[in-house]
Order: structure tokens, then C-alpha cells, then sequence
């Protein structure tokens, strides 16, 4: 118990560090730049106490659940030697956990927002809520996809080069023939998917296949599906943009 104690202290202190820079940043510019003193203290100091614990929390649960399950079962799958069951579960990894992402959740209501205000959609909560919801299903899709070829990558041992530089050259094509008010919230989409939920067991997956197949190196093939996951979200939205 008192093991257990000093280990989630050690990791909110981690998290205090980590989170440092930011306060550091934010009290220089509104004492010294605004010249005046920081609004509603005690509401920000709570609320910065529970970003600190959350965080800790967080990390704590990515080590001793996410990480392990998500090696666990890539491994399981891929000694099954069943390669249905394994691109299953990598497309519903991917398509699950981008649903899930509570950045893309903020993201797609902040885009339905945008699109209400400037008139592309209507203003009415059925109009936000389909805008909203086929945004974050289109990434959840290309997500899904995306980890369906990197596993087929770590697989067969592709290199990596092969499908990120074509990709960025579709993206760079898209871009000039898609609407203009999508080419944002594509490139952003691109990067929400990355986030809190998606990254910890998309990174396990891959690393827990590379371990398990023979000639495979975790450093080399382990890594890469990320990318993968970071590429595919933009070239699917521009292309949603253009059919929408």
C-alpha cells in the first residue's frame, strides 16, 4: 500500500511538471504583459489540481490497462493465425477508439458550429448533430481503414515510405480540388485522432504485433501506425467535403 502510495505521487508530480511550463506561461503573460491579476484564482487553482490528478490517473491507467491489454490481444490474435479476426480487431480498434476520441468529439461540434454560423448548414440541433456526427463517423471510418493497412504492413514488412508519401501526395491533390471551407477541418482532423484514447492502443497493437511475429523488429515495424491514423482522417474528410 504505502509502494502504491509513493508511485502515484511520483506520477503526480510527473504531472505537475509536465503541466508546468503551461502555468509558468500563463501567469507571466497576465501579470506581466496584461498587467493585471488572474481572474477567478481559486476556481483555476481547482481546476488545475484536477487536470493534475487526472493526468496522473490517466498515466496509470495507460500503463497498467491500456498498454498491456491492447499488447496482449494483438499478440493473442496474431498466434491465432487467424488474419480475419486480426484486421477485425484492428478496424474496430481504430473505428472505436476515434468515436470515442474526446478531441474529435469537440472538434466535429465546434466545425457543426462554424458551419451553422457561416450558413453551409442549418441552424437547428438536427442539422449540428448530422454535420457533427457524419464528421466524426467519416474519421472513425478512415481511422479503422488505417490500421487495417498497418497491420497489413507490419505483416508482410512493407516499408513505411511506401504509404506516407503517396498518401501526402493524394492529400496534396485533394486539397486543390476540395471545398475550402473542409480544408481546414480536414488537416485538423487529421491531427485530433491522435489524441488521449486512440494513441495508447493503437501504439500497443502495433508494438505488441511486432514483438510476436517472427522477423519483425519492434523499433522498426512497431511504430508507423500513427501516421497511418494521422493520414488517412484528411484525405477521407477532404474527400467527404467534395461528395457532401
Amino acid at each position: 500500500m504505502r509502494q502504491a502510495f509513493f508511485s502515484f505521487l511520483r506520477l503526480v508530480l510527473d504531472a505537475l511538471r509536465d503541466i508546468f511550463p503551461i502555468i509558468l506561461v500563463i501567469g507571466f503573460f497576465q501579470i506581466f504583459i496584461i498587467g493585471e491579476p488572474i481572474p477567478h484564482l481559486g476556481e483555476i487553482t481547482r481546476g488545475l489540481v484536477m487536470v493534475v490528478l487526472g493526468l496522473a490517473l490517466f498515466i496509470q491507467g495507460l500503463e497498467t490497462g491500456l498498454f498491456p491489454i491492447g499488447e496482449s490481444m494483438a499478440g493473442a490474435f496474431a498466434n491465432k493465425g487467424s488474419l480475419f479476426w486480426l484486421l477485425a480487431f484492428a478496424f474496430a480498434l481504430g473505428f472505436g477508439t476515434t468515436i470515442a476520441e474526446p478531441a474529435l468529439i469537440a472538434v466535429a461540434d465546434e466545425a457543426a458550429q462554424a458551419a451553422a454560423i457561416t450558413g453551409h448548414i442549418e441552424a437547428g440541433a438536427s442539422s449540428l448533430s448530422d454535420y457533427a456526427d457524419g464528421l466524426r463517423y467519416t474519421v472513425a471510418l478512415s481511422v479503422g481503414l488505417a490500421l487495417v493497412l498497418g497491420v497489413l504492413r507490419i505483416l508482410k514488412g512493407w516499408p513505411l515510405p511506401w504509404f506516407i508519401i503517396p498518401g501526402y501526395l493524394i492529400v496534396i491533390v485533394l486539397t486543390f480540388f476540395a471545398p475550402e471551407e473542409i480544408i481546414g477541418i480536414a488537416y485538423d482532423s487529421g491531427g485530433v485522432t491522435t489524441s488521449t484514447v486512440t494513441v495508447p492502443l493503437v501504439t500497443a497493437l502495433g508494438i505488441g504485433l511486432a514483438t510476436v511475429i517472427r522477423g519483425r523488429n519492434p523499433m522498426i515495424d512497431g511504430f508507423g501506425l500513427i501516421a497511418f491514423a494521422s493520414l488517412t482522417p484528411i484525405i477521407f474528410v477532404l474527400a467527404y467535403g467534395m461528395v457532401g
